[in-house]
């Protein structure tokens, strides 16, 4: 279904504490439990916490985790733009089947080579220009949260031990499979998981997994072990947040089982336990198949990052829809980047002459006065602006319409400006420069799109893509 077309629920938030006008913004999410639009409320006036699921950090991450990275960026920027204080976990997997493989083929240690990847991931974001989160736990660091976690899980006969491994009885909990509609007569063995006699239900996964050789492992009440993949998150956003916070986000992908298990684990451990809106991005596909590693028809955030700029990439993401499927597509990149270009030459050329005409711009602290055009213009793209960031971060109809208006604005303006004028119409034009750039730089700002650099920095980086491009493709 397209995300624009989704019902919105109508019920009305309260005023909150934050430091703007929340109730303003109206600002609407889609809650993947309710599959419906809903007006965001907080738990606690003003404040938010939120938790998104990172990456299994064993090599390189690729272009799907970026979008995820991305998304919930954009959305953390957003809610600190309507004044929240917001709280952001995102958590690295650093003890996983998957790291262990492949410590075990390259001859490292498994926490240090995920560490490595740790490291690589976050020169990544920056790239992308993602704000740190406030926590970036990882499981290595949370054993005693996670098996404390387990414990009470046991105690509450919603698991039971096996072998040292420890497994969370699906069925004893009520409404398994409320987020997903996956039933348990659905989840057949051996689909996902390898069949494990042991089990009391084919469908029950793991809590903590026995030690074997050459893994790494803890000590803990029913032998060495370490985690399942489930229990991580239940335990460290109760850890950071608590057990009730108001969003959890993550790759579509994540929706079942990780995410449903996370749910029956977090309940299980404390009844009180309660998610405001679950929040998924889509899927990047490759030839409309999702791009995943155990496929192979990936790029890496590196990979794509060495021939276009960061900030292209960026645009690129949220030139859709974060919660529609976003397809590899070269045309779209190579659009994207001149998409940035175009942005960053008109603001450019808008610096530039302002900061040739400092003499002429009032500094008396009045209300600058601006053109008929450029008020109805800044109106526009202010309004537009949060009409479309409140339904549902709906970015990719942001950098069109009176955006790109007021890029254009900005370049009549600017020929304006090299025609005579009398004193005060040219003060008139000059003045509304100023504004048009401030409005159209908020927006950017918001976006992730605003450059750390100048302008002419982000511009002779794409020259030099460019360059690389030609020259591999004359290569070819």
């Amino acid at each position: 279904m397209d995300p624009s077309k989704q019902e919105t629920n109508q019920n009305k938030p309260s005023k909150t504490s934050a430091k703007k006008d929340t109730q303003e913004a109206q600002f609407v999410v889609y809650n993947t439990m309710t599959q419906q639009k809903e007006v965001f409320k907080p738990k606690i006036p003003g404040k938010v916490c939120m938790y998104v699921c990172g990456v299994t950090a064993y090599d390189f991450s690729h272009l799907g985790h970026a979008r995820a990275a991305v998304s919930f960026d954009v959305l953390y920027r957003y809610l600190q733009h309507l004044g929240y204080d917001v709280t952001y976990v995102r958590n690295f997997t650093d003890v996983d089947d998957k790291i262990i493989r492949r410590a075990n083929e390259t001859g490292e240690d498994p926490i240090s080579l995920s560490g490595r990847f740790c490291k690589e991931y976050n020169v990544d974001m920056s790239d992308l220009q993602c704000l740190s989160p406030t926590h970036e736990p990882r499981v290595s660091g949370h054993i005693e949260q996670i098996k404390e976690m387990i414990t009470q899980i046991i105690n509450k006969d919603f698991g039971y031990v096996v072998d040292g491994d420890v497994f969370f009885a699906v069925d004893k909990f009520p409404n398994y499979g409320k987020l997903s509609g996956q039933k348990l007569e659905n989840n057949r063995a051996g689909e996902r998981v390898a069949v494990d006699s042991r089990k009391r239900n084919p469908s029950d996964f793991a809590l903590w997994k026995a030690s074997k050789p050459g893994e790494p492992y803890w000590d803990s009440p029913w032998g060495p072990g370490r985690p399942g993949w489930h229990i991580e998150c239940s335990a460290m956003s109760a850890h950071y947040l608590s057990f009730k916070f108001d969003i959890h986000g993550g790759g579509l992908d994540l929706i079942f089982p990780h995410h449903e298990n996370e749910i029956a684990q977090s309940g299980a451990a404390c009844e009180e336990s309660d998610v405001s809106y679950w929040m998924h991005n889509g899927h990047v596909t490759n030839n409309n198949e999702k791009m995943s590693k155990s496929l192979g028809n990936f790029f890496t955030i590196r990979q794509i990052t060495e021939r276009y700029h960061p900030l292209a990439v960026r645009y690129f993401l949220i030139n859709a829809h974060y919660r529609s499927p976003l397809n590899y597509s070269v045309v779209q990149l190579e659009g994207a980047s001149e998409a940035i270009f175009y942005i960053y030459q008109t603001l450019q050329d808008c610096q530039d002459s302002l900061s040739q005409l400092q003499e002429e711009i009032p500094n008396d602290g009045k209300p600058a006065r601006t053109t008929p055009d450029a008020k109805e213009c800044i109106s526009k793209l202010r309004n537009e602006f949060q009409t479309k960031m409140s339904d549902d971060l709906s970015t990719s109809l942001i950098l069109t319409g009176a955006f790109l208006e007021a890029l254009k604005l900005v370049n009549n303006l600017l020929t304006m400006l090299k025609k005579k004028q009398q004193k005060q119409q040219r003060l008139l034009v000059i003045q509304s420069l100023v504004e048009v750039k401030k409005e159209a730089t908020k927006v950017l700002d918001v976006l992730g799109l605003q450059p750390p650099c100048s302008y002419n920095e982000v511009r002779q980086a794409w020259l030099c893509c460019m360059m690389l491009l030609i020259h591999v493709f004359c290569k070819s």
